[in-house]
């Protein structure tokens, strides 16, 4: 008998061992939104967003003088209130503009890492019980030089994509009660993940779809192309050109065809004429490869047997 603490496993499926690895739970697809974001410019935020992982740490590290560590997790895109509703009730959510973007923006940190954050640059140990609460003047004070830091890095690392200006217009500790967009905008939700003390807290960064895609796609267009290397091609494309003109084609000058029927052919003897069907004042066709391209008289040139050009068949018809 399995042991009453043993996970029940439904008809038809096999449990997972210890070792194996499982798969991430599969997600629902909403036909009536498409999913707008291509894996190109998913591409291009993870690696704006790993630079900016790097930098955070980095800045984490020295002003709370502890090891820290911010990795991102994934990038989707969603509504706004569908990212709202993911969120925990109490939370410490930055709302800031960013300029030419359409709309606001959001970075989200869960309280509790913000108030070991302060502990940490107010001398104190960083301890794992911090209290559930708004932060106080002077706390605010101090995790808004960090997070307007934090901020200056997200403009650094994004700068390929969208050169933005982040100014913080607000704070707030309810989700629900930070209007930084329409419930029904698409956003791109950036998911991350921070390590402190030990301790890993999820938090993120929310920017407006529709503001984003502009730079997206002209970040993601072919880099423009130098005097010099527009010089350069057009000296090869000259040269391909000269190239193909000097090329030997086959080219032969024919009459209208002749058609006879199968006895005829069979009865052909040596010394037999056969009544071509080209009238005598219609002009030759000069062909390349079955293609008539132009129309011809027959003449001689010296000794030799010569068509003399005398239109194309546009020309002539």
């Amino acid at each position: 008998m399995p042991p009453a603490d043993a996970p029940v496993v439904p008809p038809g499926l096999a449990a997972a061992s210890p070792g194996e690895r499982r798969t991430s739970d599969p997600v629902l697809y909403d036909f009536r939104r498409p999913i707008q974001l291509s894996r190109e410019h998913s591409r291009m935020l993870q690696l704006a967003l790993d630079g900016f992982s790097r930098q955070a740490t980095t800045v984490l590290t020295s002003s709370l003088r502890t090891v820290c560590g911010v990795s991102l997790t994934r990038i989707e895109q969603s509504s706004y209130s569908e990212y709202v509703e993911a969120l925990d009730a109490t939370t410490y959510l930055t709302i800031f503009s960013a300029e030419p973007l359409l709309s606001k923006c959001v970075l989200e940190i869960p309280l509790t890492a913000v108030m070991t954050a302060v502990d940490h640059m107010l001398g104190g140990p960083g301890r794992t019980d911090q209290p559930e609460r708004p932060l106080t003047e002077i706390e605010t004070g101090v995790a808004r030089g960090l997070i307007e830091r934090l901020l200056r890095e997200l403009r650094y690392s994004l700068a390929a994509i969208v050169n933005f200006e982040p100014v913080i217009t607000g704070a707030e500790y309810s989700p629900q009660f930070a209007q930084a967009a329409g419930a029904s905008d698409v956003m791109v939700a950036m998911h991350l993940e921070l390590k402190l003390n030990e301790r890993t807290f999820p938090f993120s960064l929310c920017m407006p779809f529709s503001g984003l895609l502009p730079h997206l796609v002209r970040a993601a267009a072919p880099a423009p192309v130098s005097d010099r290397e527009r010089a350069q091609r057009a000296r090869s494309a000259a040269e391909l050109r000269g190239q193909f003109q000097r090329v030997p084609v086959d080219v032969a000058v024919r009459l209208r065809p002749t058609t006879l029927s199968p006895t005829d052919l069979a009865a052909l003897q040596p010394g037999d004429a056969i009544r071509l069907n080209h009238p005598s004042s219609a002009p030759l066709e000069v062909v390349v490869d079955g293609i008539n391209f132009a129309h011809a008289t027959a003449g001689t040139s010296g000794f030799r047997l010569a068509a003399l050009i005398v239109g194309t068949p546009k020309e002539t018809s």
